[in-house]
């Protein structure tokens, strides 16, 4: 598809994915695309796969469900979270690579909007590196109330950040609050650029 599309995407900070060991990558969204986009870096850089959390409806869509329970991907269903979250501690634990967007949905401002706290809260209890990533382009293709747009040549740019670091002691609060702060601030950098 991305082939067909002719995305033109340039990686940055890719050395930032641990290679082995697990971890939570968390991103903005702005995108329908943005999950494929988030997996891209540690493929790209080590060949790792990412496990992401993604709405119930995702894998009830007769389109999507085959393809997100076939990658093993983590249904979230939003009135009864607590299975999806102990499913990504425990993939976390196993040493898989775990995306998340904090947002919980596309942002229509391309801004990234209140972070819950989840990422930060799976990556202190399975002990694993919290980081941060950002992706932007794929909403001029296809973002939530409009048509796609399918279009060749697109720039993606798909930044990763270095781990947040969780010092002892810090709260999921204090670790999302810095989180949202780093990939706003990323997100930015990369609009501007």
């Amino acid at each position: 598809l991305f082939r067909i599309l002719g995305f033109r995407i340039t990686y940055i900070g890719t050395e930032n994915i641990p290679t082995s060991g697990g971890a939570v990558l968390a991103s903005n969204h702005v995108s329908y695309f943005d999950f494929m986009f988030v997996g891209l870096p540690p493929h790209y850089s080590s060949r790792r796969l990412v496990r992401f959390m993604a709405k119930q409806a995702v894998f009830d869509n007769a389109a999507s469900g085959p393809l997100m329970r076939g990658m093993h991907h983590i249904p979230v269903d939003r009135s009864a979270g607590l299975a999806a979250y102990q499913a990504a501690v425990d993939a976390l634990k196993d040493g898989e690579l775990v995306g998340v967007f904090p947002e919980s949905t596309i942002s229509r401002a391309f801004v990234p909007r209140t972070f819950k706290s989840g990422a930060a809260r799976m990556a202190l209890e399975a002990g694993v590196p919290l980081i941060p990533v950002v992706v932007w382009g794929g909403h001029r293709v296809w973002t939530t109330g409009r048509k796609p747009a399918l279009r060749r040549g697109v720039p993606i740019v798909i930044e990763v950040g270095p781990p947040i670091a969780l010092t002892e002691g810090i709260s999921a609060a204090d670790a999302t609050a810095i989180l949202h702060e780093t990939v706003t601030l990323m997100a930015e950098k990369v609009q501007s650029a």
